[in-house]
């Protein structure tokens, strides 16, 4: 059976949001202000390490690191400084 779960963060003023579909062939969706900027189909419930780009100026390089499962999926948001920020679950 797979469920989607939906994650969030506003960080230096640019919104990430994930999605996660977990089943068979989990599926890693990431948005950044509205725009897919990272997807990736895997198999397994293996952690998926995605990089993205934040629009800042100059642009900042940080990683979306999902777990898919067992259990509840959750999502960490990397910088490069090494700072990491929780994702919060969002019920919809």
């Amino acid at each position: 059976m797979h469920m989607r779960h939906h994650f969030h963060i506003d960080h230096a003023g640019h919104s990430v949001s994930v999605t996660v579909e977990t089943g068979r062939n989990p599926v890693v969706e990431v948005l950044v202000d509205g725009k897919e900027v990272a997807h990736e189909t895997t198999a397994h419930d293996r952690p998926i390490v995605l990089p993205i780009e934040l629009p800042t100026d100059p642009p900042t390089s940080a990683e979306v690191r999902t777990a898919s499962g067992p259990g509840v999926p959750r999502c960490i948001l990397h910088l490069p400084d090494g700072e990491q920020h929780v994702m919060s679950p969002r019920p919809y």
